[in-house]
């Protein structure tokens, strides 16, 4: 137990790293993937073309083999980035088409008459959208864009075995250098993923209490 215990601020050191993929590309995949769901329904032919084909392809390519774009391709065509940094760019490019999905069924809940009322009081697609559908939008998939999230901090693990010490990947040199207490440092991995993803679903059941659309 000392020599777990003396392992604990390199643990907390993996696990802040981990933190900061879940928190930044969570953020990023957001933004993006909510600019992704409205051109998934907007007007304009190429914009849904465009967005259709983002997360076709985004969302059926092994995040692997994004990692591996993003970590040699992208250095070999003059991209000199932080490993963390283009870390956020493979977590985001791959979450966001989910959250795009997560609300475009969302917004396919949303009453078409809410659209058609605000469109009739001069309001154009910009301000629909952004006004009258997204909001109730965001508070139908609470719960699938919280399991997006809880995804997403499973998925930080990847960045372990391209050069970013984060969890997982603290917690494989860990167990490389301490093989006598192997069982005791997964288990501590373990229980510091747990410390993020219950939270996140217990906050998904809260908040689906608190705001979801009652019909």
């Amino acid at each position: 137990m000392e020599q777990l215990w003396s392992l604990m601020p390199t643990f907390f050191e993996g696990f802040r790293v981990t933190l900061l993929l879940l928190a930044v590309a969570g953020v990023l995949s957001l933004i993006l993937g909510t600019l992704i769901a409205a051109m998934r329904i907007s007007p304009v032919a190429a914009l849904r073309g465009f967005a259709a084909f983002w997360t076709e392809i985004a969302r059926n390519t092994p995040l692997t083999l994004v990692f591996i774009f993003t970590m040699y391709v992208l250095p070999m065509l003059g991209v000199r980035l932080p490993f963390i940094i283009l870390a956020l760019v493979a977590l985001t490019y791959y979450t966001s088409p989910f959250v795009a999905e997560a609300l475009r069924s969302g917004i396919n809940g949303v009453p078409v008459g809410q659209a058609e009322a605000a469109r009739s009081i001069g309001l154009g697609f910009g301000q629909t959208v952004s006004l009258v559908v997204l909001p109730q939008a965001f508070r139908m998939t609470i719960p699938p864009l919280i399991n997006v999230f809880i995804a997403l901090t499973k998925n930080t693990s990847v960045a372990g075995g391209f050069f970013v010490l984060e969890l997982f990947g603290t917690t494989r040199q860990l167990a490389n250098d301490n093989g006598n207490i192997v069982i005791q440092i997964l288990i501590t991995a373990a229980v510091l993923y747990l410390v993020i993803t219950v939270p996140l679903g217990f906050l998904a059941g809260r908040l689906e209490r608190r705001w979801v659309v009652q019909r």
